[in-house]
């Protein structure tokens, strides 16, 4: 397989953000956008947790100048605890540019498929990175990366925290997924990454249904004509008015048990419920009202 046919870059010429960490996956989206002749600038983040992460910082910086690269390193203080990994995240994404493109494989989106799987997520978790601009990597098997960043003669960096159980990406990966293949006596890696390009077929054609409602406000709709829609309609509706979005641009759809009660609302059988964020939806004279 031409590992730089599957990916899915912007022309030749084009001017890109990569955020490189300085592991295979990372090293390979530089090499490839390279060699797809994109004009390339690469942002690292140094969250200054690990031991060698200073190390990592230096050999971004080596391997950039080798290239002639342009490379900015941001600094990162992110507090340990139990939300670090989220945390940390959030600060990677403020620092870096918007549409910043990163080394996500066909590998890292079945992970994800499994992991939103085992949340209890809906379409769009079953249904990730297929069309995101940001990850033209997501055709592209990591164990072909990985190759391509050796034949290239580089020794990418070694995260361990890559194969702590602590993490539960990592015994997806280590041990969910292996133990899947064996079940099916196939790859189920193809196989989930066409399963979510599915998916996102029909939440298109969903979405295109409901494009009138959701642009319907949420105190504009009289909960007796709410009350005859059938229940798909209906909390696809409530689910766009009822999210939260971030600074960054991250949108947080509401949990299952935020949907029931606000379901209970909607249906008269109770006139408020809380939601997150320090929010009440409210039902009064037939309408609804979030403050």
């Amino acid at each position: 397989m031409n590992v730089l046919e599957a990916c899915d870059f912007p022309p030749s010429g084009t001017e890109v953000d990569l955020a490189v960490s300085g592991g295979p996956d990372s090293l390979g989206l530089l090499l490839l956008a390279l060699d797809a002749g994109l004009r390339a600038r690469v942002h690292h983040v140094d969250h200054h947790v690990r031991a060698a992460s200073a190390e990592d910082a230096r050999f971004v910086t080596e391997v950039c100048a080798r290239y002639d690269v342009a490379c900015v390193v941001h600094d990162a203080r992110v507090a340990g605890g139990a939300n670090f990994e989220a945390m940390a995240r959030a600060q990677r994404r403020a620092l870096l540019p918007e549409g910043v493109l990163t080394g996500h494989t066909m590998d890292d989106l079945a992970e994800t498929v499994v992991l939103n799987m085992l949340r209890g997520a809906g379409l769009q978790g079953l249904s990730p990175m297929v069309e995101d601009s940001s990850k033209p990597l997501r055709r592209v098997r990591r164990r072909d990366l990985h190759y391509y960043v050796l034949e290239a003669g580089l020794a990418a960096r070694y995260d361990e925290t890559n194969d702590s159980p602590d993490h539960r990406r990592n015994r997806v990966r280590h041990e969910l997924l292996p133990l899947m293949n064996d079940v099916a006596a196939r790859d189920v890696v193809p196989i989930l990454a066409r399963q979510a390009r599915l998916i996102h077929e029909d939440r298109r054609w969903l979405d295109e249904l409901s494009r009138d409602d959701v642009a319907r406000p949420l105190d504009a709709v009289d909960c007796r004509e709410l009350a005859t829609w059938p229940v798909a309609r209906l909390t696809r509706w409530l689910r766009a008015h009822l999210a939260t979005h971030t600074p960054q641009g991250e949108t947080y759809a509401p949990s299952a048990k935020e949907m029931a009660r606000a379901l209970r609302v909607v249906r008269g059988e109770v006139v408020a419920c809380e939601l997150s964020g320090a929010r009440r939806l409210s039902r009064r004279g037939q309408r609804l009202t979030l403050a």
